[in-house]
């Protein structure tokens, strides 16, 4: 049998706030143990393969763990979507994006305004849900943009589906990206189409990344180059703007991006699956939903002996995260927390993984298994799953 590696981000499940989360005002942030606090819940699955054993889990320990358990800091100063996923994949940058807690300079807002032939609302940071119930009405009323940040690098444009036609819309977002390098390093564009009316408004699946591609090569891109099958589920080439990713799959929430999973794991499709379950962020961790953020990881446990059924001796799955969004701490923004890493290959070997120096060893790990060689950072920990 062929050796075959996976990867599940959980989006935004972070673990504990890191050492130095004082810079980013994410003192006490614990988003795994705060959704836990709240009203507990079933993820025997998770459990049973070490979740609680991580160091400062706040989570039920087990005595016999099914599989390598740790943690993991980040090297990135940041705490956003693109850096998690880039340093996990080789990638830590040394420079980190732009951020704007006071909005977008006017002169950039005018150039923007000026190449897309359309005003715009906002200019602030908010939260996406919360900004177009407040200017959904003038938007639709004018045709003007919503264009809003967060705590993250990222420039995110809301419109009506049936005001800005979707491939308008993106149209706005690439000009953007264009815009956006150089001095306005932003990490990404984003698309946030939504539908309804009077002061009452939804978002849509029709959401879109805009992603600068990595400035360094990552496993992605080297795994690819070798001629093996790197497949990424969900919003994965956006991240990596779709570098490196032989088969996509753009699935839109957290079920549809599992059954994708464990249908390339069934039919012994791909050298290296890289999957992004991002309800857990976009939906429930920015909303300050607990319990929506409860029931979403409940529901990947109960999937997890299907997705772990779907794997043959030689196949090795991690189950990590990209960053924190505490849905009980104030804001809703991203958090600077760990990350969790669950690790196993077949049956699985039980060890602790203690504390990494980096997400980079995550890609080490699985570049090496694939590959047989050394990744040029991070520390595998490879000797500890065979």
């Amino acid at each position: 049998m062929k050796k075959r590696a996976a990867i599940i981000v959980l989006d935004s499940v972070g673990i504990g706030y890191l050492p130095d989360a004082k810079e980013f005002n994410d003192i006490g942030a614990h988003t795994l143990g705060h959704v836990y606090a709240h009203r507990g819940m079933k993820i025997p699955n998770m459990l049973a393969m070490g979740l609680g054993n991580i160091e400062n889990s706040l989570l039920p320990r087990v005595k016999f763990p099914e599989a390598a358990y740790g943690r993991s800091l980040e090297v990135t100063k940041a705490k956003d979507t693109t850096s998690g996923h880039w340093e996990m994949a080789g990638f830590p940058m040394e420079v980190p994006f732009r951020t704007y807690p006071n909005g977008f300079p006017q002169e950039l807002m005018d150039e923007f305004e000026r190449r897309v032939g359309r005003g715009t609302l906002g200019n602030e940071v908010a939260s996406g849900t919360e900004i177009i119930q407040r200017l959904g009405d003038m938007h639709v009323l004018t045709g003007k943009l919503i264009v809003y940040t967060s705590a993250d690098s990222v420039f995110q444009i809301a419109a009506h589906e049936e005001v800005v036609p979707l491939n308008e819309l993106y149209r706005y977002c690439e000009i953007a990206r264009e815009m956006l390098v150089g001095e306005h390093l932003v990490g990404r564009v984003i698309a946030r189409p939504f539908i309804g009316g009077n002061g009452k408004y939804t978002r849509t699946e029709n959401r879109r990344d805009y992603a600068l591609a990595p400035m360094k090569e990552t496993i992605l891109d080297k795994i690819s180059e070798k001629g093996m099958d790197v497949i990424g589920i969900g919003k994965i080439e956006d991240i990596f703007a779709h570098r490196g990713i032989t088969t996509v799959d753009h699935t839109k929430n957290n079920p549809d991006g599992i059954e994708a999973t464990i249908k390339y794991l069934k039919a012994g499709k791909g050298d290296f699956i890289f999957t992004n379950l991002v309800d857990t962020d976009m939906l429930y961790g920015h909303r300050n939903d607990p319990e929506g953020y409860a029931k979403a990881l409940e529901y990947f446990d109960a999937k997890l002996p299907e997705i772990r059924r779907s794997m043959t001796k030689d196949d090795m799955l991690i189950i990590t995260a990209d960053h924190g969004c505490d849905p009980c701490y104030p804001g809703t923004d991203h958090t600077r927390e760990y990350i969790p890493i669950l690790a196993v290959i077949g049956r699985g070997k039980r060890a602790d993984l203690g504390t990494r120096k980096s997400f980079a060893d995550i890609g080490a790990t699985v570049y090496e298994y694939l590959t047989g060689e050394k990744w040029c950072c991070g520390e595998s920990f490879l000797d500890k799953l065979v």
